[in-house]
Formats: structure tokens, sequence, C-alpha cells
């Protein structure tokens, strides 16, 4: 890594001279790969809420989970144990690449998006699937989206246990909605009359028509970092809920600054409301007090960065 830089700003760096420029030389190519290789993805620290381990291959009875082809990157299965009363287990095929890959990014470019879903799950994402454990009653017989989801381990989630109607994963990355689908098949089994499916979501897209005003309950973890997003993603929360009865977007994500302050203003300037909580499970809170305690644990971890904020959004 190049002395005095940190790794985001290596890897964003290097994103936004894949977007920028097209590389003509094959001198110029071989320099990016090298500089990439340099900068290792995140380290894959959380708040440990949900146990899970590796699945080794050999093992793997979902041909939806096996690895793919991919010339550049690698696969695994993470199994989540989740902690209810039957145990419930989840399949997640997701990428564990060791270092940015200039292709997702020529990706990115094309779709007008980031391609931090594919990095890992992140440390929200665990949090907002371990918040909805707590609110079954809440979701039970709704139609629930999940926006950004990443691999879709929160959507996944509700779909397994909440009893909901129909629960939609959305992502606005075609390379994470194939991964989201493929973990949607490898865990049908457990979904019971809960119908669930994949959907590519832009959230600049115009056309909702099909899904708009469909919704009781939109969920979304890690989603107001990128300023330039917060636009398209209120007026989508505005557009997919419902017009008739009670529906609620439920946003979990750490401020960032003041990215996620931006985003409320944006929130309030359309006309909807939202509240804000920092307390809102003890076992959270108790583990977030702990990595402020105890840096050994998870080094650098900050609250303004690390921590994920409530945030409820009705209309």
């Amino acid at each position: 890594m190049e002395k005095g830089k940190k790794a985001s700003s290596l890897r964003w760096g290097i994103l936004r001279r894949a977007l920028i420029s097209s590389r003509s030389s094959t001198d110029s190519d071989d320099q990016s790969e090298t500089s990439v290789k340099r900068i290792s993805r995140k380290a894959n620290l959380g708040f440990s809420l949900i146990p899970f381990h590796l699945v080794d291959n050999s093992q793997l009875k979902h041909e939806e989970l096996m690895p793919s082809s991919l010339p550049k990157a690698r696969e695994a299965c993470v199994c989540y144990t989740l902690p209810n009363q039957s145990a419930t287990k989840l399949f997640l095929c997701q990428r564990v690449d060791n270092c940015a890959n200039l292709d997702d990014f020529r990706i990115c470019n094309t779709y007008d998006i980031d391609n931090t879903g594919l990095v890992c799950s992140w440390p929200s994402e665990e949090v907002l699937a371990y918040y909805c454990l707590s609110q079954l009653d809440f979701f039970r017989s709704k139609k629930v989206i999940e926006l950004g989801s990443g691999y879709g381990l929160a959507g996944l989630l509700i779909a397994a246990v909440t009893e909901a109607s129909e629960v939609v994963i959305s992502d606005g990355n075609p390379q994470v909605v194939d991964y989201i689908q493929r973990n949607i098949n490898a865990n049908s089994s457990v979904f019971g009359s809960t119908m669930v499916k994949s959907m590519m979501l832009h959230w600049n897209q115009e056309d909702l028509l099909d899904v708009s005003n469909s919704f009781d309950i939109i969920v979304a973890s890690d989603c107001t970092f990128f300023k330039e997003f917060h636009k398209g993603l209120v007026q989508t929360i505005k557009c997919l809920l419902k017009k008739e009865g009670p529906s609620e977007a439920i946003f979990l994500g750490p401020k960032r600054g003041n990215s996620l302050d931006d985003f409320l203003m944006m929130v309030k300037e359309i006309g909807l409301q939202f509240t804000v909580d920092e307390i809102y499970d003890p076992e959270i809170w108790r583990r977030h007090e702990h990595f402020i305690n105890n840096n050994a644990t998870w080094p650098n971890y900050e609250k303004d960065h690390c921590y994920p904020l409530l945030v409820r959004i009705t209309l």
C-alpha cells in the first residue's frame, strides 16, 4: 500500500480512474493491476450478532451455491445460523476476492452504481438482520422490499422467519442481483408460504409503475454513504411505499460525517417524516460500547463511521 494513504482512498482513487478513463495500452493495464493488488478488501469485521461459518465446497448440496467460473474471483458459501428458536440456517454465496476487480468498476460505470455490494457483507446489514429478528410481528403478512441489499442477508432472514407475505430483495448492480437470485434459490426450503424474488432496481430509475405504492415496509442498510444517490433513493422510497394504510421504511447506517444528515434533510424536503434512534436494541448497544472501550476487538472502530443508527421514514 502506498505510504501515507488509507486503503479506502486508494480503492476509490482506482475506481475513479476506471470510470473516467478508458485505458488503451497494455502497459497502463498492467500498471493499474499492480496498483490494485496492493489494496486488500475491507476486513470482515462486524458486531458478531449472527454466528456464521464457511462451508466446504465438497459439502455443498445446492447447485446455486457451487463456485462459478469467474476468471479473477473466488466464491465462498457462508452459512449463517440465526439466533432464533429453531436456529434457522441461511446459506449465502458471495465473492471473496483479495483485491479490487477493474471489471467490476466498468460495470459500475455502465449502470451508474457503486460496487460495494460485491465487496463483503457489511456490518450494518448484519445489524439490520438481527434487529428484524426482534420485530417478527411487524413484518407478518406484509409486503417487504430490501433496497441495496448486497448479498441479501436481511431480506433472506425476513423471508425465512417473519411470515411476510412477499419479500423482494433488490440491488442496482446486475452482478449482485445474480448472487441474490442464487441465494434465494438455495434457501427456498425455509421460506414457507412467503413469496421471495430478486429485482434489479436502480434508485434513479424513472419507470417504477410496476412496483409503485406496493410495499408496506422498506428495509435498507448502509445506503446513504454516497451523496450522489440521495435524491434517487429518497424518491424511490416515496414511490414504493403504499399510500393507503401504515407503511414505513427502516434504514440502518452510520452517520459517516454529514452524509446521513444530508440524506435526512432531503427526506424532509420531499415531504416525508422520519425519526432517528441511537439506542434501539440493548445487545447491539452493548457491543458498540465494548468496541469503544476495547480497541483491540475492532481496531479503528469509530462511532461515526461504524455504529448504525436506526432511521424510520414514513409518508
